[in-house]
């Protein structure tokens, strides 16, 4: 039997979601994941490995760092003779504008989707971490014979996290009865992953519709209106999964994974989460630095202490300095005495002259790119 065919699509167009601070330099997509990582990187892994050869990656303001990360992306595995990853561009956006929705993408380049050759489509979003097995869901979607299947995640920490993510109400017979947005009422909510199966000719209907009713819907927006009308239903993603929708979550979700357990479930070598390597030598720890339960990327200069925390490429620790619980991007440089703790830095910072930086709310300090303190 030949398996069912589907093209991917990556929707980076959210305009409901804003991280304060990392969303000013980049869309949400290249914002570093674990060091190493690019937020992009685990739906283009998810589709590569579940065996899709067409994506479509959708990109909105700021489209640079995207591009240049994924190149030709030869390095996501993705059979490059049948097939490749295409950037798809919108002109007419803004860059928090009501205007700016996924729709807005997808009727840009309706022509582009309407000459893909595959049946169906399977649309996962860039803010997302999880790990999820498309062909499989794809063939349960072809096999229940409806017309929509939403990926969803049931959450206990609704009233903390997952802030402004849409979360759907099922039936027993795991149909949509509604999709809304979470506002923190209740701590117990299935989370809609934004991850939606459905034919192409569905697709390409959602997205006319929207435009005849309104310039602002969404595409989660569209499938809402239509939960009376059409038969979509609900199926349940098992395992690690994040929503990066605020600073907040940003910290906790890398934070979740310095956990020895919880990584070593996420990353498995049967499969494989890709990424642009870069060629850099080995990080240096030098003769009186100390560094406990903490990811430590290629290139550093370590000469003090780091505990629990993320330290991205190219960064220096100066002598005497001390990173706690905290996330410290590419190319920063702390200084030798600096205390720094429960803080985000950006790229490129470079913190001498401020001896002690700790955020005393739950909420992470964050220093801004290129920022000198």
């Amino acid at each position: 039997m030949a398996k069912n065919k589907a093209f991917g699509v990556i929707n980076s167009a959210a305009n409901y979601i804003r991280v304060e601070g990392l969303h000013d330099y980049r869309p949400i997509g290249a914002f570093a994941f674990l060091g190493r990582f690019r937020m992009i990187d685990f739906p283009i892994s998810n589709f590569s490995n579940s065996g899709f050869d067409r994506i479509h990656v959708y990109l909105n303001s700021r489209p640079r760092s995207i591009v240049e990360h994924i190149g030709s992306g030869r390095h996501y595995n993705i059979n490059s003779k049948r097939g490749g990853i295409q950037m798809m561009f919108t002109q007419n956006n803004g860059a928090s504008s009501i205007y700016n929705t996924d729709i807005n993408g997808y009727l840009e380049n309706i022509e582009q989707i309407e000459r893909m050759h595959q049946d169906y489509v399977v649309i996962a979003p860039s803010y997302m971490v999880f790990k999820q097995n498309f062909q499989e869901l794809l063939d349960v979607h072809v096999d229940s014979g409806t017309d929509v299947t939403v990926l969803y995640h049931k959450v206990d920490q609704a009233k903390e996290y997952f802030r402004g993510c849409n979360c759907i109400t099922l039936n027993k017979q795991k149909g949509v009865q509604k999709i809304e947005r979470n506002m923190g009422t209740a701590k117990d909510k299935l989370i809609s992953m934004d991850t939606y199966v459905m034919s192409k000719e569905m697709f390409i209907y959602l997205i006319k519709k929207a435009k005849r009713e309104s310039s602002a819907y969404s595409l989660a927006d569209m499938i809402g209106l239509e939960c009376n009308d059409l038969d979509i239903r609900g199926y349940q993603h098992k395992g690690y999964f994040a929503a990066i929708t605020s600073l907040d979550d940003y910290y906790r979700s890398n934070m979740e994974l310095l956990d020895y357990a919880t990584s070593t479930d996420f990353f498995k070598a049967d499969w494989p989460f890709y990424t642009r390597t870069t060629d850099a030598c080995p990080s240096q720890y030098f003769h009186g630095s100390k560094v406990t339960n903490s990811m430590i990327c290629n290139a550093c200069l370590i000469e003090g202490t780091v505990e629990n925390s993320i330290i991205g490429r190219n960064v220096h620790i100066g002598k005497g300095a001390i990173v706690k619980n905290s996330i410290i991007l590419a190319y920063s440089d702390i200084a030798d005495g600096v205390y720094i703790e429960n803080a985000v830095i950006d790229k490129w910072a470079d913190i001498k002259n401020v001896k002690k930086l700790v955020s005393d709310s739950i909420t992470p300090a964050y220093v801004k790119r290129n920022d000198i303190l």
